[in-house]
C-alpha cells in the first residue's frame, strides 16, 4: 500500500499534449466550417445587392426613356447605357461595374439556353432593361465551389427580379 506522499498527482506531459493537440484540430474544424458560411453570406449579400441593382437599372430605364444593357463576364458584371447605336458602359454612381466574391461561378440562361460568359464583357449586354419597364427574362445562378447552397436570380419579363437560394443537400 502506497501512502499518500508517494501518490501521483496532476497530469503527465504527454496527457497535456494530447488535450493541446485535441484542441488545436477542434479549433481548426471550427475556423473552416465558420470561413465556409461566412463565404455563404457574403454570396448572400452579393446575390442580394444584383437583385437590386437589376431592378434599380430597370426602374431607371424606364424613368429616363433609354435602355440599360447588363453584361456579365467571369469577373462580374457591369450595366451600360445605350447611346445611339452604341452601349456605352456606366462607369459611376450605383451602376457601376461589380466584381464578383472570389470563387464565385456564375451561370447565365436566356431561353432555356445557357449565355457563354467569357473573361472579358461583350460588346453588347446579355441582357437588357428596356425603356418601357421591361427586361429580358434569364436565370442567374451564383455559386461557390464548396458552398452547400447556391443562389439563383429569376428575371421576368415584366421587370421583376426575384432571388431564390437552392440547397444543395435537399435533393
Amino acid at each position: 500500500m502506497q501512502s499518500a506522499a508517494h501518490c501521483p498527482r496532476g497530469f503527465t506531459l504527454i496527457e497535456l499534449l494530447v488535450a493541446v493537440v485535441i484542441v488545436a484540430v477542434l479549433a481548426g474544424a471550427l475556423t473552416l466550417a465558420v470561413g465556409s458560411i461566412g463565404g455563404e453570406r457574403q454570396l448572400a449579400r452579393e446575390a442580394e445587392q444584383a437583385r437590386a441593382l437589376i431592378g434599380y437599372a430597370c426602374e431607371q430605364a424606364e424613368l429616363s426613356g433609354r435602355s440599360i444593357g447588363l453584361s456579365f463576364a467571369a469577373r462580374g458584371y457591369r450595366f451600360s447605357r445605350l447611346a445611339g447605336a452604341a452601349w456605352q458602359p456606366i462607369a459611376a454612381d450605383e451602376l457601376r461595374p461589380r466584381v464578383w466574391l472570389v470563387g464565385t461561378q456564375a451561370r447565365l440562361r436566356r431561353d432555356d439556353n445557357d449565355v457563354q460568359i467569357t473573361a472579358d464583357f461583350p460588346d453588347k449586354p446579355q441582357l437588357a432593361c428596356f425603356s418601357s419597364g421591361e427586361l429580358t427574362p434569364f436565370q442567374l445562378e451564383l455559386r461557390l465551389a464548396d458552398a452547400s447552397r447556391y443562389y439563383r436570380l429569376d428575371g421576368a419579363g415584366d421587370g421583376s427580379v426575384t432571388l431564390v437560394a437552392v440547397d444543395l443537400h435537399a435533393r
